[in-house]
């Protein structure tokens, strides 16, 4: 799908989203992570909505934070976590969910444990310089960026 395609579907793709998660669920959590060696940093790009993002999502029931860290980078990327990622900040997602809140971890260690395969829900999983990112990397994206690497003010929103 072209990106001015999802640029449209965009709001309707997060209100359906958001509705189904506050019909079916109760307050959801989100993990995302920041893979950077501090001059570039992994992005992907969905299948299903505009932009370039941190990889991460929900976190399973059962599962914890960590683990869902993990299995998402794999999943998302073919990278394996090859140390315990710390802990950048807690952030309330307004966008998703009334009680949607995001964790923010940074992994300085990794691998590339599998080779990434562009599927269903990831288009493009690519490393960027941090002084050259894309044009269409998310708002949220760039402000957790500018947080880590420029000294900004941390938010409480994602």
């Amino acid at each position: 799908m072209s990106d001015r395609i999802l640029t449209v579907l965009q709001p309707l793709v997060l209100h359906v989203q958001s509705l189904a998660i506050r019909l079916l669920r109760g307050t959801t959590l989100g993990v995302r992570v920041v893979v950077s060696d501090g001059k570039t940093v992994l992005l992907v790009r969905h299948t299903y909505v505009p932009g370039w993002y941190f990889p991460g999502g929900g976190v399973n029931p059962g599962e914890t934070v960590l683990e869902a860290v993990g299995r998402e980078l794999r999943e998302e990327t073919g990278r394996a976590l090859a140390g315990p990622p710390r802990l950048h900040g807690i952030f309330f997602n307004r966008q998703m969910a009334r009680r949607d809140h995001v964790l923010l971890y940074r992994a300085d260690a990794w691998h590339e444990a599998s080779a990434f395969v562009p599927n269903h829900e990831i288009a493009e999983a690519r490393f960027f310089p941090l002084d050259a990112l894309p044009a269409t990397i998310t708002a949220a994206t760039r402000a957790r960026l500018a947080e880590l690497f420029d000294g900004a003010e941390p938010s409480s929103d994602w």
